[in-house]
């Protein structure tokens, strides 16, 4: 039995954001509750070829505004903008740029993919060039733990640091093992989050291949993902990173932080049952959000607002509404549900921690993002989805719901704080 009175409480005093509605916490924030979509046909190649021309690509990101240019040079995507989320998130904290205590800091950053753009390129350069002439940055441009590292380096925090790849777990389970090292007491503060940036040719042909990207919506790219309606299609790929930063409650209170949430709970587990399929049954999401739940010490009906993982494929929504009517028995019909991938399409490993900034928000700002294009239900989804428009309502606690390849599960519980 979890000790809830006495363990160390964490608490989150900064965010960022980078999304397709923008490259700040600030516009992504008013594009979800203003419903405005954020996909687009694709720009950063040539996918006349798919049958899936659309993507969430970020519009207006400058990696110069926060590294170096000869830096970001050698730096993928998802690295540049995952550092940027990072310092967004220490700003509006109020911290310095560098860590004081530097041993009692702690980095959790995590992708579904990484820089498997720069990986690409090192391939085809070595294969076409000889090794000689190729960029000797192509390879630790790719490792999956470079966001961790620039974060780290940027900030220099000794402490602890991790990669989380769960795929689209990743920026939902990097939170929770973030706030884990808080709890047991080797670190004070952590930079906790999640990046993908990989529209690339070889990602979505991937993912047409699979069939798992709509193909009747390339002429409205903003009704292309559509959660729990009956006519969803597949998911949207995009690009994106979100960071937070979690301190002890002792940490924040001593130097005088804002407190936006407290991180009340978490948990993580495998559906053991398919690398790519779901769990007809919903056990493992069912499994997991109780377990969050429990670690929280919270009962159920204490649930104002779930932020689904709600990716738009056939599959993922009847089986996440099914988990969540498990979980929640009636409760579930008094549950104000959502799923911001409507807008922002599906970012792998930053889905999760940008979602979490959402539900943060939601608990700031009294205001649930809505599901957009949600138009015809569907039978199976016969849930409370927010749909088309934003509602105003207060948010004492949230759970955020991220299911992904590999039957990777995670939840995460945010409530307001409260001294």
């Amino acid at each position: 039995m979890k000790d809830h009175q006495n363990r160390t409480r964490v608490v989150i005093t900064g965010m960022g954001a980078i999304s397709p509605l923008g490259a700040s916490l600030e516009q992504t924030w008013q594009g979800w509750i203003a419903g405005h979509s954020g996909i687009r046909r694709i720009t950063q190649f040539d996918a006349s070829a798919l049958p899936c021309q659309l993507a969430g690509e970020i519009p207006d990101f400058k990696a110069e505004d926060y590294i170096e240019r000869k830096e970001a040079r050698r730096l993928p995507r998802s690295a540049q903008i995952a550092l940027a989320t990072a310092i967004q998130a220490a700003r509006q904290a109020g911290l310095p740029d560098m860590m004081p205590d530097g041993e009692r800091c702690g980095v959790v950053f995590g992708t579904a993919i990484g820089g498997a753009d720069k990986i690409d390129e090192g391939i085809q350069s070595i294969r076409k060039n000889g090794y000689d002439k190729t960029n000797p940055f192509v390879l630790p441009g790719g490792i999956p733990n470079l966001s961790s590292f620039l974060i780290a380096h940027r900030f220099q925090c000794l402490g602890p640091n991790s990669t989380i790849t769960t795929a689209c777990a990743t920026g939902t389970q990097a939170i929770g093992e973030g706030a884990e090292f808080i709890r047991r007491g080797i670190a004070d503060l952590v930079f906790a989050g999640g990046t993908e940036a990989l529209i690339q040719d070889f990602a979505i042909g991937g993912f047409c291949s699979m069939r798992a990207l709509p193909v009747n919506y390339n002429d409205r790219p903003d009704a292309a993902s559509r959660p729990f309606d009956l006519n969803r299609e597949g998911f949207i790929f995009s690009e994106g990173a979100a960071a937070v930063v979690l301190e002890s409650l002792e940490h924040a209170l001593a130097r005088n932080a804002t407190i936006f949430a407290e991180v009340a709970g978490h948990a993580s587990c495998s559906d053991a049952f398919h690398v790519a399929a779901l769990d007809p049954e919903a056990k493992g999401p069912a499994r997991a959000m109780r377990w969050a739940l429990q670690d929280a010490g919270i009962a159920p009906e204490q649930i104002d607002y779930i932020n689904a993982h709600g990716t738009s494929t056939p599959q993922n929504d009847p089986a996440e509404t099914k988990a969540i009517k498990m979980v929640f028995g009636e409760h579930a019909y008094k549950l104000a549900i959502s799923s911001t991938k409507s807008m922002v399409g599906h970012a792998m490993g930053a889905s999760g921690a940008l979602e979490a900034i959402a539900c943060a928000q939601a608990i700031v700002n009294g205001v649930i993002p809505p599901t957009i294009n949600y138009e015809t239900p569907d039978p199976e989804c016969d849930l409370d989805y927010t749909p088309n428009q934003a509602r105003h309502l207060q948010v004492n606690v949230t759970l955020s719901n991220s299911f992904g390849l590999g039957g990777q599960n995670a939840c995460l519980v945010l409530k307001k704080f409260v001294l």
